[in-house]
């Protein structure tokens, strides 16, 4: 099984390529089927989403392999209007949600609750099979652990994590 251990920012060949889910590529420590059928493990430093595109190698730099990113089951909202596609990202981030934010379109992981909020706002949503790359956010750094009970004086009433 090849151990994939370091990110490379480019390669003079690249010997495989892993079609992963965003739920696979969150994690840094995972066991993964190349797409040429071999066993893979990710042993990464954790706390960094894997990007569609980014190069990943073993210790020595000798197995290389691109990941993509697998289309999945999104729910895309496109609008002609900026301030209406703004107000669904902003509804949908306050549900902890994570977004893809492009100029045109907001993409999130498909739910029917989620996508009835947002036609409640007068918006369309396509539910559709796309790779899904969201912000880093919440990815990049250590997991999401506050509470809105941290804060002695703010209660959010039906706001639970």
């Amino acid at each position: 099984m090849i151990l994939l251990t370091q990110r490379l920012n480019q390669a003079a060949h690249i010997g495989a390529t892993a079609t992963l889910s965003l739920d696979t590529r969150i994690k840094s420590r995972v066991r993964i089927t190349l797409d040429d059928g071999r066993e893979a493990g990710l042993m990464l430093e954790r706390g960094q989403l894997i990007r569609g595109g980014e190069l990943l190698a073993d210790a020595q730099g000798r197995e290389v392999i691109r990941v993509l990113a697998a289309p999945e089951q999104v729910s895309t909202v496109r609008c002609a209007d900026p301030l209406a596609l703004a107000r669904a990202a902003y509804h949908l981030g306050n549900r902890h949600v994570p977004l893809q934010i492009e100029r045109d379109f907001v993409r999130y992981q498909h739910d029917h609750v989620l996508d009835d909020m947002v036609r409640g706002f007068g918006l369309e949503v396509a539910v559709e099979q796309a790779p899904f790359e969201p912000e880093a956010g919440a990815y990049q750094s250590a997991p999401h652990s506050h509470s809105h009970n941290d804060h002695p004086f703010v209660r959010v009433p039906g706001h639970a994590h």
